[in-house]
């Protein structure tokens, strides 16, 4: 039951983040009516857990769709996932996929920045929709400490953390090839913090480092060296 895992969860200290959205927003129509068939099944489970927060994120291209076209199935799209977490009192963070190296090569692009992402809410119109956002992200869209500044806590519904390999020029940086936080100071992972602090965030802060070196690791060693990491800018930052 929800009580007995809690319960667990309480006994070893821990709480939850949230899941993510079992749904891809582009694509087939038919298998994107089949998948929202189980997301209020889902979405009454989380919710009856404590974890309310879902989470998606946006592909920054399409072969076949215009910016338009994408535009507007997404929002169509997203309100219908809007609605159905709503009634179980779930809100829904979007992620753009900021580096440039992720569209190169496709025929049109879509939303990457934390911009496109506002835009998107603003048009789909639901009161449960915010940001996913990812330092990765944040640094590869050319963001600054002001944009996040801008922003209210409500807005934001969940937080990665991650660095970036040095010596690579922004728009070279490829996706999947990250490091652990603080690692290389290439991003500012302390300003990114104590803005989100700022204002008024009171969400999950998850790392997210794609690290190669962790796959290698005996589980609690990379549990305990990702952990270190946290802790150490964490502190950096003041919190």
């Amino acid at each position: 039951s929800a009580a007995e895992i809690n319960s667990i969860l309480e006994k070893k200290g821990l709480r939850w983040g949230g899941w993510a959205l079992p749904i891809r927003l582009g694509g087939d129509e038919e298998a994107f009516q089949k998948s929202l068939e189980n997301l209020p099944s889902i979405a009454e489970k989380a919710h009856s857990l404590g974890c309310s927060r879902a989470y998606t994120w946006i592909t920054p291209f399409s072969d076949e769709l215009t910016f338009e076209e994408n535009f507007s199935l997404h929002v169509k799209r997203i309100r219908a996932v809007a609605e159905i977490l709503d009634e179980h009192n779930c809100v829904l963070g979007l992620e753009f996929v900021a580096p440039k190296t992720s569209r190169l090569g496709h025929k049109y692009e879509f939303i990457h920045d934390m911009k496109g992402i506002l835009d998107l809410r603003e048009a789909v119109g639901a009161n449960n929709l915010g940001i996913l956002l990812d330092s990765w992200h944040w640094y590869t869209s050319h963001g600054t400490i002001d944009q996040i500044l801008r922003l209210k806590g409500k807005d934001v519904i969940y937080v990665h953390i991650n660095d970036a390999p040095a010596g690579i020029p922004v728009d070279e940086q490829i996706d999947n090839i990250r490091c652990l936080p603080g690692e290389t100071g290439v991003i500012d992972i302390s300003g990114f913090l104590r803005a989100l602090k700022k204002i008024g965030y009171e969400g999950p802060v998850t790392p997210e480092p794609f690290y190669k070196k962790l796959k290698e690791m005996p589980i609690r060693d990379a549990v305990l060296k990702v952990s270190e990491a946290v802790n150490k800018v964490w502190r950096s930052a003041g919190l």
